[in-house]
């Protein structure tokens, strides 16, 4: 049987997330952050890449395969991180923050219900299909909080 530890952790990081976002105000959200960035692009940037895991997993049910989409070449990606950037500092603030949150339900309900057979094959397969995104929004959440002490 699968470890599914992922679906708890995941919960509790987008509750946190959904925490963080209920108690920000506008003008925080467009408040700029390191690199170019504000809060809401930060907060765009965790929706793209939990909608990557979405994507990636509706695309291998619909390929049927018994192995996931392949890991990009490489993993250094801050190539995709900065060509986003413009678009996601382009979304409404509030926006930005209502589909990050709607986009981390539906990730977490993806990885969730993922079967211990696709969770063994893409584990074999190096898990290019990152089940805990809760890692990931825990390092923005800590990031944009120590941004708005500051």
């Amino acid at each position: 049987m699968a470890d599914r530890a992922y679906v708890q952790e995941n919960e509790a990081e987008r509750n946190r997330l959904a925490a963080l976002v209920a108690r920000l105000s506008d003008a925080e959200l467009a408040r700029p952050m390191p690199a170019g960035w504000t809060v809401a692009s930060v907060l765009g940037h965790v929706a793209f890449w939990d909608q990557r895991i979405v994507a990636l997993i509706e695309a291998w049910r619909h390929r049927d395969a018994r192995t996931p989409p392949p890991l990009e070449d490489g993993r250094d990606v801050d190539w995709i991180n900065d060509a986003t950037k413009p678009l996601l500092i382009a979304l409404d603030p509030r926006r930005a923050a209502e589909l990050t949150l709607r986009i981390a339900e539906t990730t977490d309900r993806m990885v969730a219900e993922l079967s211990d057979e696709h969770l063994a094959a893409n584990e074999r397969a190096g898990s290019p299909i990152n089940v805990r995104r809760a890692v990931h929004r825990s390092e923005h959440i800590e990031e944009i909080e120590a941004a708005l002490r500051s």
